[in-house]
């Protein structure tokens, strides 16, 4: 028998999440999950994966979507899949606290790739002159937004993915175009279109599926719903739902947000250019969507 009194093999730091590594061997690992409270966390399928998936709760509550619906979890219930066979996503209430068992490792590869992420959005927060915390308060208002109109499982897990890295492009960008202070040459905001193409050939070249989804989405998040966006000029639902919303909530924070080239506009008067380019830059839906959870923008 092993005994370990530091508690865990390895921890990793995360944005909203906490995964501490407490046994491995054997193939099988033990990894306790500190989830805050607002916090999601998935369990995918993926082709070639046979292993056996293990939650069991330890404290507070987490809320289990999958397609049969939502159901709470509380401290002592446990959930497991052998293989996972759908998307399925774990929102935290409350703090929460969990024990995630899998009979093939993972701990590494899982954290590595969410480092990778945060890294890269904290590159391009950094890059492009945004205040701290962009790319997160474009993920969590893209998922009120999911969860108001009534997203799949499956959607909301690429919704997240692509929310939260949408503008990764743009670390190609060169900074005299990112942050100029005054307008855009027209060879300049040719440039800078290309970010969106660059942030999806970017998630390609990792070669996991759910990130090569996402990069779809990014891709389309500067296409507008009347066909007048780039880079390829699509419209209505040509686009996907997941960058139709993402182009909603971009817009809003970005004139939410001082920038150099100009002050931030007020909450009431971003929503007012929302409901005024609703139909030609916005889905209406999508639009009135985010309209309907406005009190939650609001802090």
């Amino acid at each position: 028998m092993k005994i370990t009194r530091s508690h865990e093999l390895e921890k990793v730091f995360l944005k909203n999440m906490e995964l501490s590594l407490l046994a491995s061997g054997d193939g099988t690992e033990v990894i306790h999950h500190r989830l805050y409270e607002g916090a999601r966390w998935a369990m995918i399928p993926e082709e070639g994966w046979t292993a056996l998936e293990h939650v069991t709760i330890l404290s507070g509550e987490l809320v289990f979507h999958s397609s049969d619906g939502a159901l709470l979890l509380m401290p002592g219930d446990s959930i497991h899949s052998c293989p996972v066979e759908e998307t399925s996503i774990f929102a935290a209430k409350t703090d929460v606290e969990f024990l995630y068992v899998t009979s093939q490792p993972q701990f590494h590869y899982y954290s590595n790739m969410l480092q990778e992420m945060k890294d890269l959005a904290v590159r391009v927060e950094e890059k492009d002159g945004y205040t701290a915390h962009h790319c997160e308060r474009i993920k969590n208002l893209s998922m009120k937004i999911g969860d108001a109109i009534g997203l799949s499982t499956d959607e909301k897990y690429t919704l997240n993915l692509a929310a939260f890295l949408h503008d990764i492009g743009k670390v190609k960008v060169p900074d005299d175009i990112l942050n100029k202070p005054g307008k855009l040459t027209d060879e300049e905001y040719e440039i800078m279109k290309k970010h969106t193409t660059w942030g999806r050939e970017t998630l390609e070249q990792t070669n996991r599926v759910d990130l090569i989804k996402a990069g779809k989405v990014i891709e389309q998040h500067h296409e507008r719903y009347d066909g007048r966006g780039y880079p390829n000029g699509l419209k209505g639902n040509e686009i996907t739902i997941q960058a139709q919303i993402i182009t909603v909530v971009d817009a809003f924070d970005a004139m939410t947000s001082d920038r150099v080239y100009r002050k931030a506009m007020s909450v009431d008067e971003a929503f007012q250019e929302l409901e005024r380019h609703k139909g030609t830059m916005f889905h209406p839906d999508i639009v009135d969507a985010f309209f309907s959870i406005q009190t939650e923008v609001i802090d």
